[in-house]
């Protein structure tokens, strides 16, 4: 027995001196997508998903793109800008929705989920708080894979899509605000900042996230005199460290913001819920404290407000008066600058697309990326989103498991 060992182990020995075969590592099948930009019917949306210069680099990647006519003319880029980026203009909505991924910025309409297919990809806006049980059983019945896009984490847990969105709110909010504080029959009729020798205009700021900072920085850009308040020393910490100066700020204490809110010209609320609703930070009794003429711009009303006297307006007809007080409650701010936001919108897109035909599909992407992975609310029909799941009373999976199942 032990002859036939040492016979052995010199075979073995030997065997592994002779040339062996190379093994090469296999490399991954990379994907050719067709993506379809449809054009958006909602009356408050001018955005659109991709832009010229993004469908130009997604057709150099050998990727194919589906532009309904008219998708871009909102946000000023006209089919002819598309079509010379290598994009294919096509005039039906059914044709536009024949491609492997769809690409919206709203949520798919009910007559547009008619047009869906299985193993469809859609990326939208979820909008989680307009939605109702039908419409996630509608995508759920066409086995559709679905992402929120304000859902998407990059790798550093940010989410990209609200932030940049975020940025341009804060900014456009006192922009929003110098208009109607300028203009005689809506504020004031009062210079937004002030001049030599006349005290600034007095803004106000409820939260301290993306949104109450680039509000600050807009505000006081212009001169005016910034106080931000939040309901966190960290947020309120992090918020001055960001903008490099000393500006107040103040805990969400009622009487200290009765007093900022008696003098204001302006009030920003940009109070953002983690739990989908914004608490009630501005009561009815202070608004009726308010000088005629000052403004308030809630930016949270799309979590349903946090001024009492708020209720949901539109691009149409963005104000009305209340007590004196011109409340701006547009719940889709961004979209009053629709070629920047769709510049933001296609600049998140965009790799993120061309990583999926890299990776050689949604599957194989998702697999690996759980940034991305953190949008989808809908897998191949399966719901996997728990707080959609609970909140409408709908069976739901962990997403995670049943991307383990797809391997």
């Amino acid at each position: 027995m032990a002859e036939i060992k040492r016979e052995t182990r010199k075979f073995s020995h030997a065997e592994m001196l002779m040339p062996q075969e190379e093994m090469l590592e296999v490399g991954k099948q990379k994907s050719k997508l067709t993506l379809g930009v449809p054009k958006e019917t909602s009356d408050n949306e001018n955005r659109v998903s991709l832009i010229p210069d993004g469908v130009g680099l997604l057709c150099r990647h050998g990727h194919k793109v589906l532009i309904e006519a008219g998708a871009g003319l909102a946000a000023h880029f006209p089919d002819h800008e598309y079509s010379e980026a290598c994009g294919k203009i096509v005039y039906s909505r059914e044709e536009v929705y024949k491609a492997d991924m769809i690409l919206k910025v709203s949520p798919v309409t009910a007559a547009e989920t008619e047009f869906l297919k299985p193993k469809q990809t859609l990326i939208s806006a979820l909008q989680i708080g307009i939605q109702h049980g039908d419409y996630f059983r509608g995508l759920m019945a066409k086995k559709v894979t679905a992402l929120g896009f304000e859902l998407i984490q990059d790798k550093t847990d940010i989410f990209p899509v609200i932030r940049a969105m975020s940025e341009i709110a804060g900014s456009m909010s006192i922009f929003i605000a110098a208009e109607y504080l300028a203009d005689t029959e809506y504020g004031r009729g009062k210079m937004f900042g002030g001049i030599t020798g006349i005290r600034p205009s007095e803004v106000v700021i409820i939260g301290s996230g993306t949104v109450g900072e680039y509000a600050a920085r807009s505000a006081m850009g212009l001169g005016a005199l910034v106080k931000i308040f939040d309901n966190s020393v960290y947020r309120l910490r992090r918020l001055q460290n960001n903008l490099g100066i000393r500006v107040f700020t103040s805990i969400l204490h009622p009487a200290v913001l009765l007093q900022s809110i008696k003098t204001a010209d302006v009030v920003i609320g940009a109070i953002h819920s983690k739990s989908g609703k914004t608490p009630c930070i501005i009561t009815e009794d202070m608004v009726r404290e308010m000088k005629e003429g000052a403004v308030i711009l809630d930016i949270s009303i799309d979590q349903g407000g946090c001024v009492e006297t708020s209720h949901p307006t539109n691009h149409k007809n963005p104000v009305f008066n209340k007590y004196g007080i011109t409340h701006y409650c547009v719940p889709n701010i961004p979209s009053r600058v629709p070629h920047t936001a769709s510049q933001a919108l296609n600049n998140i897109f965009v790799p993120i697309i061309l990583d999926i035909g890299l990776e050689g599909g949604v599957e194989h992407f998702l697999n690996i990326d759980p940034g991305v992975r953190h949008g989808v609310y809908l897998y191949n029909g399966t719901l996997t989103n728990q707080f959609i799941g609970k909140y409408f009373n709908l069976p739901y999976q962990d997403i995670d498991l049943l991307m383990a199942s797809f391997h």
